[in-house]
């Protein structure tokens, strides 16, 4: 028996040759469309009004996949009674054709086990032969989506139909893939103006002009991750006149970090209206953030109060490093120990003060964040405690703004890329008088 498959192109009749050449031309309109215009979605209108013509059927409709909801919707039809069609993958012959991502050419839908009559029900039309042909993408072969033609106005779809389709299919998932692009850069831009806007609010929170302490020299330095990180440095007045010097950090990088660190600091500003005591502001710090720090969230943070009547420095520690005292006179470095554990960590946080600390003169109290000792060099060495002493020892008399500045210079010198893996931030005050 002879099919029309084994019919040579001589014995074809002229309507049929003229149909093929008329879907030919299609099709070279479509390629010639998809090379002119830049708009996605008119391209793939323009793909499902071709597909229509060139296979001569009543109607055609471009699914597109929503792998959130596992379905897939009209994203163009050539005509449609209803808004939109939506169906779950694994209904329908079009949710086969997806799911196995292979051609369909039904010529009786009623009589097929996948046929889902609910659209007919619905829109009053009646389907007689579908051609259908999955959208897959050339990038990363995720599916995109179903091309289908409906009712081929003589008799039936036919294997020069086939071939058609997937032609056409073609032209549609490089449009999806081109539109999955624009959609995934306008979210990285997106993206990108929230971090620098939070990355701009970030930088207002740290000090740019440092309270004046009568005999003291204060100076900060601080380098940003290029994410928006959780760094947080001050010096307060507090509530019975002495000077606080704050610094934490708040662990992960992100806005969730960043957010939190604008809580810390409007938390402690709120409660040194009220309190000095470097332990009782600690405490009442980490109950109020208690509610906050939640999914292994917390908070390491010093902080240290220098009266200027005495010299003398209070402080407490929510298990932050590195913090030093540097005695000028013996030339030795004594850290401000931990005086209880970081924010978060335990459910009622309590914190006592570290044993006083007496300031002659030319001493430092020098407070840092972790990135500044774990920064790495391309030979995988961290910048380490020991490097950050000896500059601290080697500059401890000049400048304290030159001090800092020197740090940071060594450290740009140290770490690998354009910017550190961590927050890089430092605080220091120096006796003078």
């Amino acid at each position: 028996m002879t099919t029309e498959e084994d019919i040579s192109a001589e014995d074809l009749s002229l309507e049929q040759l003229q149909r093929r050449l008329s879907g030919l031309e299609r099709l070279l309109d479509v390629t010639r469309h998809v090379a002119r215009e830049i708009d996605p979605q008119t391209v793939l209108r323009e793909i499902t009004h071709k597909a229509s013509v060139a296979l001569d059927c009543e109607r055609a409709s471009l699914y597109q996949y929503d792998p959130r909801r596992q379905e897939l919707f009209t994203s163009v039809v050539t005509k449609l009674e209803i808004a939109e069609i939506r169906n779950p993958l694994d209904r329908g012959i079009s949710g086969h054709v997806a799911m196995q991502r292979e051609l369909a050419n039904v010529a009786k839908p009623r009589a097929d086990p996948r046929w889902n009559s609910s659209v007919d029900r619905e829109t009053g039309f009646t389907t007689r032969n579908i051609l259908a042909a999955p959208l897959v993408s050339t990038h990363d072969g995720e599916l995109l989506g179903v091309l289908e033609a409906i009712n081929k106005r003589d008799d039936r779809f036919t294997e020069f139909d086939e071939q058609l389709i997937v032609a056409f299919c073609g032209h549609a998932s490089a449009a999806l893939d081109r539109l999955r692009l624009i959609d995934e850069l306008r979210r990285q831009h997106e993206i990108e103006v929230s971090l620098n806007v939070a990355r701009e609010i970030q930088q207002g929170f740290m000090p740019h002009h440092l309270l004046e302490l009568p005999g003291y020299e204060l100076a900060s330095w601080w380098f940003p991750n290029e994410a928006v990180g959780g760094d947080y440095c001050d010096v307060l007045r507090l509530s019975d006149g002495r000077t606080g010097l704050v610094i934490a950090d708040v662990s992960g990088h992100g806005l969730g970090p960043s957010l939190l660190m604008a809580s810390v600091r409007a938390g402690l500003r709120a409660l040194s209206l009220e309190h000095s005591s470097p332990d009782v502001l600690m405490t009442l710090l980490g109950r109020s953030m208690a509610g906050d720090l939640v999914e292994g969230r917390f908070i390491t943070m010093v902080l240290a109060q220098i009266n200027p009547l005495n010299h003398t420095v209070d402080y407490a520690n929510a298990g932050h490093a590195p913090a030093v005292h540097f005695s000028a006179s013996g030339g030795k470095f004594h850290k401000l120990e931990a005086t209880g554990m970081p924010l978060g960590v335990a459910d009622e946080p309590r914190f006592s003060q570290g044993r006083p600390i007496r300031l002659e003169v030319g001493d430092l109290i020098v407070l840092c964040t972790d990135g500044i000792v774990e920064a790495f060099n391309e030979e995988d060495e961290q910048f380490g405690q020991r490097r950050l002493e000896a500059i601290l020892r080697q500059y401890a008399d000049k400048p304290v703004q030159t001090m800092v500045h020197e740090v940071g210079r060594r450290l740009e010198q140290h770490f690998v890329g354009e910017s550190p893996a961590d927050d890089l931030t430092i605080l220091a005050a120096r006796r003078n008088t």
